[in-house]
């Protein structure tokens, strides 16, 4: 079997700002939210039978209590944040599994769960839809995947060395010396995408990297100004690898079979009625559920 685990947060906000707006019957805006549900229902209706999706029900997270600047929901359209627990309800009203995040963040429930699901023998692979930079720590092989649903694209295990020059291991250690704006911190100084991958791929994570730059390896340019950088920023080095690095314990489920689509709910018709959707409740109807 494959396991498809969806990005809810960043599948919301490509949908707000793709779409034109659109409200239900009581004149709440629910364009993404619909447009989110009716992506969903398409991977259903293209074969997927486990499926799970992780929401950021709260966009701040225990991060923030570790770094003030860390990402929060100021500037976030408020029509966007009122959307999330429509999403959720209408998601779990379809029949699928939904994790609104409140201490986490849905980043962490995926990792979660594309490692629980790997652990299990009966999975031939888990796909994690969203392209977020920060899942690509959780690729194995072939087994655990990224998909990018917009552009239709794959990446596994070497696909990330193919595109940032580190194994999946090394991303929050990368992330940590460059920096990731959309979470709100700033990287190290003099520390690009180019200094972090050529550092990163012979020492893959910052404790394996030499303290005196004469003894880095020759092909690194610039050893002695990154050294000072680094181990000048070292408290802060560590506080970024902390923010970057996916939490593997968040609870999700207990076995797969949790993540089997058995078809959408009782009140999943009411729900569609109210969100001017009912061509989404008689597509999902029609889809075939395995048994």
């Amino acid at each position: 079997m494959e396991v498809h685990l969806v990005d809810g947060t960043y599948e919301l906000f490509r949908h707000y700002f793709a779409l034109p707006g659109g409200t239900d019957v009581n004149g709440q805006e629910i364009a993404a939210a619909r447009g989110v549900l009716n992506s969903v229902l398409s991977l259903l209706e293209q074969g997927t039978t486990h499926i799970g999706v992780a929401t950021d029900h709260v966009v701040e997270s225990f991060r923030n209590k570790l770094y003030p600047n860390y990402k929060t929901s100021e500037g976030v359209p408020p029509d966007l944040l009122s959307q999330f627990p429509i999403l959720e309800k209408a998601l779990q009203s379809m029949g699928v599994l939904v994790w609104p995040m409140v201490e986490f963040e849905a980043d962490d429930a995926l990792a979660s769960a594309a490692l629980k699901a790997a652990q299990d023998a009966r999975v031939d692979r888990v796909i994690i839809c969203t392209p977020d930079k920060d899942l690509s720590q959780c690729l194995i092989g072939t087994r655990i995947v990224q998909l990018d649903r917009r552009r239709d694209t794959i990446r596994d295990e070497q696909g990330v060395i193919d595109k940032f020059g580190v194994k999946a291991e090394s991303i929050p250690d990368y992330l940590a010396l460059v920096g990731d704006s959309a979470d709100g911190y700033p990287g190290l100084p003099g520390w690009g995408a180019k200094a972090a991958a050529s550092v990163l791929s012979i020492y893959p994570h910052l404790e394996d990297i030499p303290k005196d730059p004469q003894s880095w390896a020759a092909s690194i340019r610039g050893a002695r100004k990154l050294a000072t950088t680094l181990f000048d920023s070292w408290k802060d080095a560590i506080l970024f690898r902390e923010l970057a690095t996916l939490r593997s314990d968040v609870p999700v489920f207990d076995t797969v079979d949790a993540l089997r689509w058995c078809g959408p709910g009782q009140s999943f018709e009411g729900f569609c009625k109210q969100m001017k959707a009912e061509a989404t409740f008689r597509r999902a109807r029609s889809v075939p559920v395995t048994t």
